[in-house]
């Protein structure tokens, strides 16, 4: 299951840019094609989030669509699968899009910590 690595590294992704804020969501962008199954990510992600910062966050997933290019007569076309065949009948393709695997954008939340804006104005207040 390389989803929970795949969970790991976008947290530890967003963590790195969230200088100490909570995270709200991670959205991820990813190809149809990549192998990964969208429902164990959600699961690992709700998971791998416990005591971290994005702890509560949302994860948002993009998916994009295989694509592909034909060696032979160079068409692109939708490639449902890694097999696609091409419709002048070559099987020399070549995926330009589907493989993906990115994080598109974190939104973080205002406060560092739940419950820090109380303490900053506590502090403030003295």
């Amino acid at each position: 299951m390389h989803e929970l690595s795949i969970a790991l590294s976008a947290i530890e992704l967003a963590e790195q840019a969230a200088n100490g804020r909570r995270i709200k969501r991670i959205t991820l962008e990813i190809g149809e094609l990549a192998g990964v199954a969208p429902e164990a990510l959600f699961f690992c992600f709700d998971l791998a989030t416990k005591d971290t910062l994005a702890e509560g966050a949302e994860l948002e997933i993009c998916a994009r669509s295989g694509i592909a290019r034909c060696e032979e007569c160079q068409s692109t076309f939708p490639a449902p699968s890694r097999l696609a065949i091409c419709d002048c009948g070559s099987p020399r393709i070549c995926l330009v899009q589907g493989e993906e695997l990115n994080v598109k954008s974190v939104e973080f939340c205002q406060a560092r910590r739940e419950g820090d804006g109380v303490a900053e104005q506590a502090e403030r207040d003295r």
